[in-house]
């Protein structure tokens, strides 16, 4: 007894915290089609997807997202309630972690006893249900019952109510003529105790009403019911029970609201009154082929969780026409491959391994279009699966092509899909099985265009890896990598991570087996040529992404580290290539930047800074050399629902990156640009500068310079208050006038670190290459 109270003890201190809202700069773009639970308040109902939730205000239709930019965990959801009386949504983990969500308010309370909790298994701490009582919830896991107070947000009593105290899973709890019964699987049947015992902690105290497995149990009003594993609901009279009726699956959810019983299968869902009369019931929908999930009711209509499409909702007593709820967001919450564009970007959910086995995933594709998702779905994709890399045409953008790791290459125009191409109709081809040659899997990666408008991918598991389309003329050419690859497939390279194309033609592509390999046409006698052992200095023949900066330097991302090719134009001539790392100083001492990480992306923005993707630890946002760390964002500063980057894409006219996390697409306004040719478009914004605008911290933006520039304001007497150039005052370092790509901002001071007065100010600009010039002209008022 003693060691019980001892751990009760430990267990009860109240470990939490607050969230930070970083609604500023992030923006997250999950998907809401697949609930996992409802709940409902006075006008205001909940839904909560995979890691994300949508608040509904019935009476004005108006729907609110909660997601990770707003401060939840990003974790896998299990169930939520929302108390009307404390205006606060508790949302359950399938990890054991508890959030509770403040109505009107910014805060997010984080609740960790659970999942801290050593001495009960991390498989065990999922939270199955949370059932209200006066100030208190009970909260049904996989251990037992834990009960949270809502009004002093602590934790009270946990009760382990197994046979000699121990850990059972608990599937839900209700009150019941002053008793507390809890549902329970594993054979511990159903288990009862009086709710106001003051000693609930003690298993003795828990009497068992009836063996075998019992998914839920709700009272309503002066009954009890219970639903089996064997798909049958019974009521319990005091310790017996009398069958009603069997449903066709075992139920997802049952609950009670306003007197109504509500029973949820895959297919159905079963409203009773208290008497158990059936009041309705509502079949899956022919226009909304989903699974069930959860469904609750007011007074006039029934809203209903699916897998697929959000909240139906319809009405109460006549379930005919659904109405589709939910926030616009992407298909699922697995982006697998982002490629952005001016004000949007195109979203596929896989893919493969890491060892080029295929997901056999049927997902389609998504693409947020001016704040509109488009959404296509793998039925109207010509059923093509494990959708991976998006091109989309430099040249006509409305055409994009998007490649299948088994059906070849699907052409989108203007969001639908068109023709798929496929070894019957291009020239792709499918990889040749010895033992097995009627198999058909046309497995192509990576599209990209290069700068005439060809469209380039890699087939694997083929001796001719590399293919260029040309959509002006319907143009196949094959090139044969057998140079390097001895037997396409046997020859050990499973497949291909990354394609990107030089200035010169070369294709630089990374590769499975054979690390980095560059290939170029050069007329009729192709060059080719792999990177991969140590005597090159690669930490790993596995490479996994690729990235050619500004200055013409190959970033080389491995399963094992990064690597750069400083000097890309001896490739193919040298004899003794090598690869270098990145050597930074780290408290005093040498170290090798990312060392033994698993890079899964490099992108390269306006200012040549690099954004790079790893698989367990994170976004890095490093300096155009990579010596210094702009950004390193995680799932603990940040609202990246996952450590584990994906992909990465950047809008370089926007300043917008998109980062595809394995729980989650975000976006993040990192306010650089591309640069352009000229001066011709530069503004500066907001002008004029007004007195309610933040100038130190907001900045005034100077858009659109080009690349090699500089900056002078003066007062309109030509007296000098600040001056920067794009290769010296970079963003990040402190200037009062920094520039990042296309962009330049200034922070309203002056050259003695002062905010100017009100005035008119000259914004002169120099191109330092062409020696273009153009003078702003810029107001503020103060």
């Amino acid at each position: 007894m003693f060691r019980r109270v001892i751990v009760v003890v430990i267990f009860l201190f109240p470990l939490f915290q607050f969230s930070q809202d970083f609604s500023a700069l992030w923006e997250g773009h999950f998907s809401y089609n697949d609930i996992k639970d409802v709940s409902q308040g006075n006008n205001i109902f909940f839904a909560a997807a995979d890691n994300a939730i949508f608040r509904l205000d019935t009476q004005t239709n108006e729907i609110q997202e909660i997601n990770t930019v707003n401060g939840l965990s990003g974790e896998s959801i299990s169930t939520i309630y929302y108390s009307d009386e404390y205006q606060l949504l508790v949302v359950g983990y399938e990890n054991g972690l508890i959030e509770v969500v403040f109505d009107n308010d910014d805060d997010i309370l984080t609740v960790v006893d659970i999942i801290d909790k050593p001495t009960i298994s991390p498989t065990d701490k999922k939270i199955n249900h949370i059932n209200p009582y006066q100030n208190l919830v009970y909260i049904s896991t996989n251990y037992g019952i834990s009960v949270y107070d809502l009004e002093r947000l602590e934790f009270g009593d946990t009760y382990f109510i197994g046979n000699g105290g121990s850990q059972i899973p608990v599937t839900q709890t209700t009150i019941f003529e002053d008793h507390i019964y809890a549902s329970c699987l594993s054979g511990n049947g159903i288990r009862k105790a009086p709710v106001s015992s003051p000693n609930l902690i003690d298993f003795q105290n828990w009497q068992l009403v009836n063996s075998s497995n019992w998914v839920s149990i709700e009272a309503n009003e002066g009954n009890l019911y219970a639903i089996n594993t064997n798909r049958r609901i019974y009521q319990v009279i005091g310790n017996a029970i009398t069958e009603l009726f069997a449903y066709s699956s075992i139920p997802l959810d049952f609950r009670v609201i306003n007197s109504n019983l509500i029973v949820t299968t895959q297919d159905e869902i079963y409203i009773y009154d208290s008497g158990f009369n059936l009041i309705t019931q509502i079949p899956v929908n022919s226009d909304f082929e989903t699974q069930y999930t959860s469904a609750t009711v007011d007074l006039e209509y029934v809203y209903i969780g699916t897998k697929d499409f959000g909240i139906l909702k319809t009405p109460l007593n006549n379930p005919l026409v659904f109405e589709e709820i939910h926030p616009e967001g992407p298909l699922f919450n697995t982006p697998f491959s982002v490629e952005a564009e001016p004000n949007g970007v195109w979203v596929t959910f896989g893919g493969y391994d890491i060892f080029y086995v295929p997901d056999n995933n049927r997902k389609g594709f998504s693409h947020l279009n001016n704040e509109s998702w488009i959404n296509v779905k793998y039925v109207d994709a010509f059923e093509a699966r494990d959708i991976n890399g998006v091109a989309i045409n430099p040249f006509d953008t409305n055409q994009v092509f998007i490649s299948s790791f088994h059906n070849g290459l699907i052409e989108v125009v203007e969001n639908v899909p068109t023709i798929l191409y496929d070894q019957n109709n291009s020239g792709l081809e499918s990889l040749v099985v010895p033992s097995n040659p009627n198999a058909i899997s046309v497995r192509v990666v990576d599209p990209v265009f290069d700068s005439n408008g060809v469209l380039w991918t890699l087939t694997t598991l083929v001796s001719d890896a590399l293919k260029s389309f040309n959509p002006a003329t319907n143009q196949w050419r094959s090139f044969d990598f057998t140079d390097v690859i001895i037997d396409g497939f046997t020859g050990g390279n499973l497949g291909y991570a990354d394609i990107v194309i030089g200035n010169d033609n070369t294709k630089w592509i990374a590769s499975y087996k054979y690390g980095l390999i560059g290939f170029n046409e050069n007329g009729n006698n192709p060059l080719i040529k792999s990177v991969s052992k140590d005597e090159e200095n690669m930490p790993t023949e596995l490479a996994t992404a690729l990235a050619l900066d500004n200055r013409n330097q190959l970033w080389i991302g491995t399963f094992r580290g990064l690597r750069v090719l400083f000097n890309t134009s001896n490739f193919f001539t040298e004899e003794n290539i090598t690869v270098d790392e990145i050597i930074i100083e780290e408290d005093g001492i040498a170290k090798e930047l990312l060392f033994e990480q698993y890079v899964t992306d490099i992108e390269v923005d306006g200012s040549n800074n690099k954004w790079i993707g790893t698989t367990d630890s994170g976004l890095f946002y490093l300096s155009s050399d990579g010596q210094n760390t702009i950004f390193h964002f995680t799932k603990d500063n940040s609202p990246l629902p996952s450590n584990s980057i994906n992909d990465v894409s950047l809008d370089g006219a926007n300043g917008i990156v998109y980062i595809a996390t394995s729980r989650g697409l975000l976006s993040f306004n990192s306010g650089g640009s591309s640069t352009f040719d000229d001066l011709s478009s530069a503004y500066a914004y907001p002008n004029p500068v007004r007195p309610g605008f933040n100038l130190v911290d907001d900045k005034v933006k100077i858009k659109d310079i080009s690349e090699n520039v500089n900056i002078k304001i003066t007062d309109i007497e030509g007296n000098l208050v600040a001056e920067a150039q794009s290769r010296i005052n970079q963003r990040y370092q402190g200037y009062n006038l920094e520039i990042d790509g296309g962009t330049a901002y200034w922070n309203g001071k002056n050259l003695a670190n002062n905010i100017v007065a009100s005035g008119v100010y000259l914004i002169m600009l120099s191109d330092l290459d062409t020696f273009e010039t153009k003078v702003l002209k810029l107001m503020v008022v103060r």
